[in-house]
């Protein structure tokens, strides 16, 4: 009965000097696995960051993550202390490393966020909420429809009814400014709202669209934008452009 007992308390002891090992030896592999890695710490875009914002306004936007060194992108910045002056080049999404290329002296951002006017036509600018813009996902070099909504007027014959029409087709867009983004949540320290945050988001503020137009375009899309409701859709060189009819209530369940 003793030998029993003393060999079962034996059998306790090496499995607790077993764990304790093997306890051991993971702790010991994880911080070789952590080492191996060589972890970096950079900047990495946590909310949308506007085309031509200022490298002082950025920090709101960023948050400071540690990578792996394979993961790194070469020109990934720890800080900003070396970007004073400059401006994003392009639209910078959440996720994304802020890659040294990515910050430019504002006369180049002039350049890379506008594309020229054809010869022979002219600028013209107008505001549209991001649901009447495709989601706000239009940019410089982008063709657009335009759509122009009236309460009343459309129709000589029952000018008191409400229309639609797509009124014209394949416009250039040469410059889009968009209103500031809300100011991101830090992941560290509320990892859950920043999950909520990425997963409501929506677009929203104003875009400040500017087009290349000839005479009768830029007149229409004036008088459209102080007396009716713009609409954009997004077309490409490809697009066939058809005949758009003026639409009606009555028209939309025929």
């Amino acid at each position: 009965m003793k030998s029993r007992l003393l060999a079962g308390v034996a059998a306790v002891v090496l499995a607790l000097v077993g764990a304790l090992m093997l306890y051991g030896y993971a702790q010991g592999a994880e911080a070789r696995a952590v080492e191996g890695l060589d972890p970096v710490n950079v900047l990495v875009v946590a909310t949308a960051v506007p085309i031509g914002t200022p490298s002082e306004e950025l920090m709101p936007f960023l948050t400071t993550q540690s990578l792996p060194a394979t993961a790194v992108g070469a020109s990934a910045l720890k800080d900003l202390n070396a970007s004073t002056g400059k401006v994003t080049a392009v639209e910078l999404m959440p996720g994304e490393q802020l890659l040294a290329e990515r910050l430019v002296d504002p006369d180049d951002a002039a350049v890379a966020g506008s594309v020229d006017v054809p010869e022979g036509l002219q600028e013209v600018s107008f505001t549209i909420e991001p649901d009447r813009a495709v989601g706000g996902k239009i940019g410089p070099g982008d063709l657009v429809g335009v759509f122009i909504s009236l309460e009343t007027g459309g129709l000589e014959e029952e000018a008191d009814v409400p229309t639609t029409k797509l009124a014209l087709h394949k416009i250039l867009v040469t410059s889009v400014q968009r209103a500031p983004t809300a100011v991101a949540v830090d992941p560290a320290a509320d990892p859950e709202a920043q999950a909520r945050a990425e997963a409501e988001a929506l677009p929203s503020g104003s875009l400040m669209l500017t087009v290349a137009v000839d005479t009768a375009q830029a007149t229409r899309i004036v008088h459209a934008n102080q007396n009716a409701t713009l609409w954009l859709s997004k077309e490409t060189a490809a697009t066939v452009e058809g005949d758009s009819p003026i639409l009606q209530n009555k028209d939309l369940y025929r």
